[in-house]
């Protein structure tokens, strides 16, 4: 974190490892509970619980990470020679992530400026990393806000779920809307709209509903040009990497696709077999 302008995000972001290491993005984690134990977001470890303690019906919670975390997090950005900070969250409609990077930033040493990107997964991360090109190219700490924020609004992510149920626990939907989708085994396709997860379309199989993401995938390239895809899933690598593999295809230019598995944020109200695409507008049309 030598740079000017530091760059820290939160764990929902699920950037690759390598690429937080290349652009020197600090990851704050938020905090998975499983009945009576707790682990940090974005390990191993917790994403393997997290889809076996949704598929036995056990309570599933996320926590935000303290003002004090990231009070640690800023004062150490300063010690290693920043000169102001950018910190990137996930929607605050999903999460009190935001509110807590603001308490953390009236008492950090240097300048901060807390920014909720309304976006979640590498829809945030994609701002993160614009975020991280910008302050290494030496823009100032409002350009690279700017940077940011023009990411969060050329991006969209697209999520499709095998069952209702998760969505009604979540009260998403209604107890006699889930009964009525599972009984028709309708899979529906959620979107994030102003920061929340909502429904976009439903559909009667599992292999239309991934074949309906891969549609959207590439028709929303169509109008908005160059972009970046990120695929997401739980509990589902190998439809992931297919519907990667085959964006990849349909997508000439398009570059490397990067899969992740999804935290809680998203899986407590998903379930296991989650399949997700972001697709954002790459910087410059390049």
């Amino acid at each position: 974190m030598s740079r000017h302008v530091a760059i820290v995000t939160d764990s929902t972001a699920y950037l690759p490892e390598r690429a937080v290491r290349q652009h020197d993005i600090v990851l704050v984690p938020l905090t998975v509970v499983i009945g009576d134990r707790a682990w940090e977001e974005g390990t191993e470890f917790s994403a393997r619980s997290l889809a076996e303690a949704l598929r036995k019906r056990r309570p599933v919670t996320t926590s935000r990470p303290a003002p004090e975390v990231f009070a640690a997090t800023y004062r150490r950005a300063a010690e290693a020679g920043a000169e102001g900070i950018v910190s990137l969250h996930l929607s605050s409609e999903l999460s009190g992530t935001y509110d807590a990077a603001v308490l953390a930033a009236r008492s950090a040493p240097i300048p901060v400026r807390v920014v909720d990107t309304g976006m979640i997964a590498m829809a945030l991360g994609f701002c993160a990393l614009a975020a991280a090109q910008a302050a290494a190219a030496g823009a100032s700490i409002d350009e690279v806000v700017a940077a940011a924020q023009k990411r969060a609004e050329g991006s969209s992510a697209y999520f499709s779920v095998d069952t209702l149920d998760y969505l009604r626990r979540g009260g998403r939907i209604g107890a006699a809307q889930a009964l009525f989708g599972s009984a028709l085994a309708v899979k529906p396709l959620l979107q994030l709209v102003d920061g929340r997860i909502e429904p976009l379309e439903k559909v009667r199989t599992s292999a239309r509903a991934i074949a309906r993401l891969e549609e959207i995938a590439v028709e929303r390239a169509g109008v908005i040009g160059p972009v970046d895809i990120a695929v997401h899933h739980l509990a589902a690598g190998e439809k992931a990497a297919g519907l990667a593999e085959r964006l990849q295809e349909r997508l000439p230019g398009l570059g490397e696709v990067p899969v992740s598995e999804v935290g809680a944020v998203i899986g407590a109200h998903t379930g296991p077999g989650l399949l997700g695409v972001v697709v954002s507008a790459r910087p410059g049309g390049a």
